[in-house]
């Protein structure tokens, strides 16, 4: 190389150093928080709280009350009723059916048909990642015994309505473009006072592979269930957990999740009494979980199912069951450390 190419050379290599390498090094600088942007841009799940009002769970409430219903005991009209305006309440969230209706019927072991109301959510749709965790609340309950109506409000209205809430939530999440790991199948059991005849008929179609993946066709197998989490009685303060905290909430479970639950509740404007057994007694604790409730039959078959509940009251299957007799401010609380529970677990 002469003389004259190397002057040539020497010049364009102090003119990229000059010009060209700050040029790229702002670039860089530029497009790190642009990413740093994007990150913070996916929506937090405080989000969901938003379309949930102290207002709303009380009307919702009221109205599964309602003389219209006469306490939702399984095959009657009021329970039919209830039934619809469920199924209502799951369309218009933009769930999708598990098969050709949204309704699966079942014939009780005294021959009275019952009705489970069931609505899918599609999760993060990835490779091998087809599990399934069933998110159930009862919404029979006694109806007229003897000349009286027990209108059936914390048990279990108060859990109905803790589910719909909780769809709601994962629409508003799902309108704003988040989804969460695991299918979810949201299911509004009938027969939960006749011996739990219509968690027995799901998990029935469950393990005959009777159903179907709506997304893709797919059978959904029992070894896919990650899942079951149930909602019984969720609405009253009466019973609390320890004096002066009326802000509580137990979840019975076989130990799975508890450290997702603690993690949900550390949120200051949450921070809820949680206890993991059954007022302190062990064997009430087994004997909810194991042997008695809509989870029983999936706890039965290796499902890790996890039951929420505010406890029974003095009030529960009496005539005294009424709207009025809820607490909504913490009842809002409880349904969103779940929802947050829910978010972390799957």
């Amino acid at each position: 190389m002469n003389r004259a190419n190397i002057n040539i050379y020497r010049a364009l290599k102090t003119s990229f150093i000059k010009f060209f390498i700050p040029l790229a090094l702002l670039c860089l600088s530029t497009a790190a928080p642009a990413q740093t942007l994007a990150r913070k841009m996916v929506p937090s799940g405080r989000n969901a709280e938003k379309v949930i009002t102290e207002e709303n769970l009380r009307a919702d409430v009221e109205f599964l009350t309602d003389t219209l219903f006469h306490g939702r005991r399984t095959g009657t009209r009021g329970a039919n009723e209830a039934a619809f305006w469920i199924t209502r309440r799951f369309e218009s969230r933009g769930l999708q059916m598990l098969g050709s209706s949204w309704s699966q019927s079942f014939r009780t072991a005294d021959g009275t048909v019952g009705h489970n109301i069931v609505g899918f959510l599609p999760g993060n749709r990835g490779a091998g990642n087809q599990l399934y965790t069933i998110v159930a609340a009862h919404y029979d309950s006694f109806g007229v015994v003897d000349g009286r109506l027990l209108p059936g409000a914390d048990s279990n209205a108060s859990g109905v309505v803790a589910m719909l809430s909780i769809v709601d939530m994962f629409a508003k999440m799902k309108e704003l473009g988040r989804s969460y790991g695991n299918n979810l199948i949201f299911v509004a059991l009938d027969g939960r006072e006749k011996n739990s005849a219509g968690a027995e008929d799901l998990w029935a179609r469950i393990s005959s592979l009777s159903l179907r993946d709506p997304v893709d066709g797919g059978v959904i197998r029992p070894d896919r269930v990650h899942s079951m989490v149930v909602l019984d009685i969720l609405g009253s303060t009466m019973s609390p957990v320890h004096p002066g905290r009326d802000d509580y909430l137990m979840m019975l479970s076989d130990g799975h999740f508890t450290a997702d639950l603690v993690d949900a509740n550390k949120a200051d404007y949450l921070s809820l009494d949680i206890s993991f057994n059954y007022y302190g007694s062990k064997s009430f604790t087994k004997m909810f979980h194991n042997r008695i409730g809509d989870q029983r039959i999936f706890v039965e078959n290796g499902v890790h199912c996890a039951l929420f509940t505010s406890g029974i009251t003095m009030l529960t299957n009496k005539e005294g069951d009424t709207a009025d007799t809820l607490d909504y401010e913490i009842f809002k609380k409880r349904i969103f450390l779940i929802f947050h529970w829910f978010t972390k677990m799957l």
